[in-house]
């Protein structure tokens, strides 16, 4: 078995549908120029309100990703 090495790295997305899509969106840009994620987990969830009522969610995520070897 090869032991393999991970590094992470803290993204913020954000959506105006729900925490779930914030953090596909994080996910998701990040794998654009990131190879090799393997994990994320949640750190920070934070919202904006507008007339009394949530208009936007930002998620902050820890995802790791595997170094080449």
């Amino acid at each position: 078995m090869v032991d393999h090495i991970y590094k992470s790295i803290e993204l913020t997305g954000s959506s105006a549908v729900g925490v779930e899509d914030a953090v596909n969106n994080a996910l998701t840009r990040a794998a654009k120029t990131i190879h090799n994620l393997k994990w994320f987990e949640v750190t920070n969830v934070r919202g904006d309100i507008e007339k009394n009522s949530v208009a936007h969610w930002q998620v902050t995520v820890k995802a790791g990703f595997r170094l080449d070897e």
